[in-house]
Protein backbone atom coordinates (compact mmCIF):
# COMPACT_ATOMS: atom_id res chain seq x y z
CA UNK A 1 0.00 0.00 0.00
CA UNK A 2 1.34 3.44 -0.61
CA UNK A 3 1.61 6.05 1.70
CA UNK A 4 -0.56 9.52 0.55
CA UNK A 5 0.87 12.84 0.11
CA UNK A 6 -2.05 15.24 0.27
CA UNK A 7 -1.23 19.05 0.29
CA UNK A 8 -4.47 20.54 2.04
CA UNK A 9 -5.63 23.77 3.73
CA UNK A 10 -6.89 25.32 0.81
CA UNK A 11 -8.74 25.17 2.16
CA UNK A 12 -9.21 23.29 5.19
CA UNK A 13 -13.42 22.13 4.59
CA UNK A 14 -12.07 20.26 1.32
CA UNK A 15 -9.14 18.96 2.81
CA UNK A 16 -11.75 17.32 5.10
CA UNK A 17 -13.30 16.11 2.27
CA UNK A 18 -10.44 14.64 0.77
CA UNK A 19 -8.85 12.91 3.69
CA UNK A 20 -12.87 11.17 4.20
CA UNK A 21 -13.38 11.02 0.51
CA UNK A 22 -9.65 8.73 0.19
CA UNK A 23 -9.99 6.16 3.32
CA UNK A 24 -14.05 5.72 2.35
CA UNK A 25 -13.17 5.37 -1.62
CA UNK A 26 -10.11 3.09 -0.28
CA UNK A 27 -12.41 0.89 1.91
CA UNK A 28 -15.23 0.50 -0.61
CA UNK A 29 -12.42 -0.31 -3.56
CA UNK A 30 -10.55 -3.18 -1.59
CA UNK A 31 -13.69 -4.65 0.15
CA UNK A 32 -11.22 -4.12 3.53
CA UNK A 33 -11.25 -3.12 6.51
CA UNK A 34 -8.01 -1.27 6.47
CA UNK A 35 -7.46 2.30 6.11
CA UNK A 36 -4.70 3.82 4.05
CA UNK A 37 -2.12 5.94 5.27
CA UNK A 38 -2.46 9.73 4.63
CA UNK A 39 0.02 12.22 5.29
CA UNK A 40 -1.65 15.54 5.00
CA UNK A 41 0.75 18.89 4.94
CA UNK A 42 -1.70 21.96 5.69
CA UNK A 43 -0.41 24.95 3.91
CA UNK A 44 -1.39 28.71 5.12
CA UNK A 45 -4.23 29.52 2.45
CA UNK A 46 -3.69 33.09 3.47
CA UNK A 47 -0.17 33.26 1.84
CA UNK A 48 -0.87 31.16 -1.37
CA UNK A 49 -4.13 33.53 -1.79
CA UNK A 50 -2.09 36.72 -2.06
CA UNK A 51 0.47 35.03 -4.12
CA UNK A 52 -1.63 34.07 -6.46
CA UNK A 53 -3.45 37.64 -6.46
CA UNK A 54 -0.11 38.91 -6.68
CA UNK A 55 1.25 36.22 -9.38
CA UNK A 56 4.05 35.78 -7.76
CA UNK A 57 4.20 31.95 -9.64
CA UNK A 58 7.65 31.49 -8.78
CA UNK A 59 7.45 32.26 -4.91
CA UNK A 60 4.04 29.61 -5.23
CA UNK A 61 5.89 27.27 -6.75
CA UNK A 62 8.66 27.49 -4.02
CA UNK A 63 5.97 26.88 -1.46
CA UNK A 64 4.07 24.12 -2.98
CA UNK A 65 7.55 22.33 -3.77
CA UNK A 66 8.71 22.95 -0.45
CA UNK A 67 5.43 21.35 0.70
CA UNK A 68 6.26 18.61 -1.27
CA UNK A 69 9.63 17.50 -0.05
CA UNK A 70 8.22 17.56 3.58
CA UNK A 71 5.87 14.88 2.39
CA UNK A 72 8.73 13.11 0.56
CA UNK A 73 10.52 13.36 3.81
CA UNK A 74 7.54 11.98 5.48
CA UNK A 75 7.80 9.27 3.56
CA UNK A 76 4.87 9.76 1.03
CA UNK A 77 4.78 7.59 -2.31
CA UNK A 78 2.62 10.06 -4.52
CA UNK A 79 1.05 13.28 -3.86
CA UNK A 80 -1.67 15.52 -4.98
CA UNK A 81 -2.78 19.25 -4.18
CA UNK A 82 -6.45 19.47 -2.26
CA UNK A 83 -7.66 22.28 -4.56
CA UNK A 84 -7.48 23.64 -8.34
CA UNK A 85 -6.75 27.29 -7.84
CA UNK A 86 -2.57 26.36 -7.12
CA UNK A 87 -3.02 24.12 -10.49
CA UNK A 88 -2.01 27.26 -12.53
CA UNK A 89 1.64 26.33 -11.70
CA UNK A 90 1.27 22.24 -11.75
CA UNK A 91 3.14 21.51 -14.98
CA UNK A 92 6.26 23.70 -13.72
CA UNK A 93 6.34 21.83 -9.92
CA UNK A 94 5.46 18.39 -11.47
CA UNK A 95 8.83 18.71 -13.56
CA UNK A 96 11.12 19.17 -10.10
CA UNK A 97 8.82 17.19 -7.82
CA UNK A 98 10.94 14.58 -5.84
CA UNK A 99 7.36 12.23 -6.17
CA UNK A 100 4.70 11.49 -8.33
CA UNK A 101 2.07 13.82 -8.97
CA UNK A 102 -1.67 13.55 -9.34
CA UNK A 103 -3.67 16.72 -11.09
CA UNK A 104 -6.99 17.53 -10.44
CA UNK A 105 -7.37 19.58 -13.55
CA UNK A 106 -6.04 16.57 -16.21
CA UNK A 107 -8.11 13.87 -14.19
CA UNK A 108 -10.95 16.00 -14.86
CA UNK A 109 -10.69 16.80 -18.51
CA UNK A 110 -10.15 13.21 -19.09
CA UNK A 111 -13.13 12.12 -17.25
CA UNK A 112 -15.43 14.98 -19.43
CA UNK A 113 -13.86 13.33 -22.31
CA UNK A 114 -14.78 9.73 -21.59
CA UNK A 115 -18.20 11.52 -20.81
CA UNK A 116 -18.19 12.75 -24.54
CA UNK A 117 -18.57 16.28 -23.27
CA UNK A 118 -18.77 18.96 -26.10
CA UNK A 119 -19.40 22.21 -24.00
CA UNK A 120 -18.41 22.80 -20.67
CA UNK A 121 -19.22 25.86 -18.02
CA UNK A 122 -16.59 26.00 -15.84
CA UNK A 123 -17.05 27.70 -12.18
CA UNK A 124 -14.49 28.20 -9.82
CA UNK A 125 -12.41 31.24 -8.28
CA UNK A 126 -11.26 34.06 -10.28
CA UNK A 127 -7.90 32.94 -10.65
CA UNK A 128 -9.16 29.70 -11.64
CA UNK A 129 -11.23 31.51 -14.29
CA UNK A 130 -9.10 34.01 -15.70
CA UNK A 131 -6.27 31.38 -15.81
CA UNK A 132 -7.39 29.67 -18.77
CA UNK A 133 -6.69 26.85 -16.39
CA UNK A 134 -9.64 24.01 -17.64
CA UNK A 135 -10.03 26.35 -21.08
CA UNK A 136 -6.69 25.27 -22.29
CA UNK A 137 -6.81 21.94 -20.59
CA UNK A 138 -10.44 21.06 -22.26
CA UNK A 139 -9.03 22.11 -25.36
CA UNK A 140 -6.55 19.69 -25.77
CA UNK A 141 -9.39 16.95 -26.00
CA UNK A 142 -11.40 19.51 -28.38
CA UNK A 143 -14.04 20.43 -25.48
CA UNK A 144 -14.93 23.97 -25.47
CA UNK A 145 -15.08 25.49 -21.92
CA UNK A 146 -17.67 28.18 -21.13
CA UNK A 147 -16.91 30.98 -18.92
CA UNK A 148 -19.56 33.31 -16.91
CA UNK A 149 -18.80 37.18 -18.00
CA UNK A 150 -16.21 39.39 -16.09
CA UNK A 151 -18.84 40.55 -13.70
CA UNK A 152 -19.98 36.80 -13.44
CA UNK A 153 -16.87 35.52 -12.22
CA UNK A 154 -16.19 38.28 -9.59
CA UNK A 155 -19.50 37.68 -8.03
CA UNK A 156 -18.85 34.08 -7.88
CA UNK A 157 -15.41 34.36 -6.47
CA UNK A 158 -16.78 36.93 -4.03
CA UNK A 159 -19.05 34.26 -2.54
CA UNK A 160 -16.41 32.07 -1.79
CA UNK A 161 -15.16 34.30 0.75
CA UNK A 162 -15.54 34.14 3.83
CA UNK A 163 -18.24 31.42 3.73
CA UNK A 164 -17.56 28.76 1.05
CA UNK A 165 -13.94 28.70 2.28
CA UNK A 166 -15.29 27.63 5.92
CA UNK A 167 -17.55 25.08 4.98
CA UNK A 168 -20.55 27.15 5.34
CA UNK A 169 -23.03 27.28 2.53
CA UNK A 170 -25.30 30.52 2.46
CA UNK A 171 -28.60 29.36 0.61
CA UNK A 172 -28.81 33.36 -1.33
CA UNK A 173 -25.28 32.62 -2.15
CA UNK A 174 -25.99 28.98 -3.91
CA UNK A 175 -29.30 30.69 -5.39
CA UNK A 176 -27.00 33.19 -7.71
CA UNK A 177 -24.56 30.90 -8.86
CA UNK A 178 -27.05 28.63 -9.78
CA UNK A 179 -29.03 31.76 -12.00
CA UNK A 180 -25.25 32.46 -13.44
CA UNK A 181 -24.69 28.79 -14.63
CA UNK A 182 -28.23 28.28 -15.76
CA UNK A 183 -28.53 31.18 -17.96
CA UNK A 184 -24.57 29.92 -19.33
CA UNK A 185 -26.11 26.23 -19.71
CA UNK A 186 -29.06 27.63 -21.95
CA UNK A 187 -27.40 30.30 -24.03
CA UNK A 188 -24.54 28.17 -24.67
CA UNK A 189 -26.33 24.56 -25.23
CA UNK A 190 -24.12 23.64 -22.71
CA UNK A 191 -24.08 19.71 -21.83
CA UNK A 192 -22.19 19.91 -18.43
CA UNK A 193 -20.80 21.90 -15.45
CA UNK A 194 -17.51 21.41 -13.94
CA UNK A 195 -17.42 22.43 -10.07
CA UNK A 196 -13.48 23.82 -10.44
CA UNK A 197 -13.47 24.76 -6.64
CA UNK A 198 -12.90 21.48 -4.31
CA UNK A 199 -15.42 23.75 -2.36
CA UNK A 200 -18.26 24.10 -4.55
CA UNK A 201 -19.39 20.73 -4.23
CA UNK A 202 -20.23 21.12 -0.86
CA UNK A 203 -22.44 23.87 -2.01
CA UNK A 204 -23.81 22.69 -5.21
CA UNK A 205 -25.29 18.54 -5.58
CA UNK A 206 -26.62 16.48 -8.07
CA UNK A 207 -29.86 17.52 -9.36
CA UNK A 208 -29.51 20.79 -8.49
CA UNK A 209 -29.21 21.78 -12.12
CA UNK A 210 -30.68 19.43 -15.20
CA UNK A 211 -27.14 18.61 -16.53
CA UNK A 212 -24.28 16.49 -16.43
CA UNK A 213 -22.62 17.97 -12.81
CA UNK A 214 -19.04 16.99 -13.22
CA UNK A 215 -17.01 17.31 -9.29
CA UNK A 216 -13.48 17.82 -9.59
CA UNK A 217 -13.17 17.32 -6.06
CA UNK A 218 -14.94 13.33 -6.58
CA UNK A 219 -12.78 12.83 -9.71
CA UNK A 220 -9.41 13.22 -7.83
CA UNK A 221 -10.13 11.75 -4.98
CA UNK A 222 -11.23 8.76 -6.91
CA UNK A 223 -7.20 9.26 -8.80
CA UNK A 224 -6.03 8.97 -5.84
CA UNK A 225 -7.88 6.20 -4.05
CA UNK A 226 -7.05 4.35 -7.38
CA UNK A 227 -3.35 4.77 -7.11
CA UNK A 228 -2.78 3.49 -3.30
CA UNK A 229 -2.45 0.07 -4.89
CA UNK A 230 -1.64 1.15 -8.53
CA UNK A 231 1.66 0.96 -10.45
Amino acid sequence: MKRVGIIGGIGPASTLDYYVGIIEGYRSKTGSNDYPEIIINSVNMTEVLSLVQNKDWKALEDLLLDAIDDLDNAGADFAAIASNTPHIVFDSIEKRSPMPLISIVEKTCRYAKEKECKRVVVIGTLFTMESGLYTNALGKYSIEAILPSDEEKRTIHDLFFPNLENGIVVPEDKQKILAIVGRLIAEQNADALILGCTELPLMIKEGDLDIMIINATEIHIEAIVDSIDGP
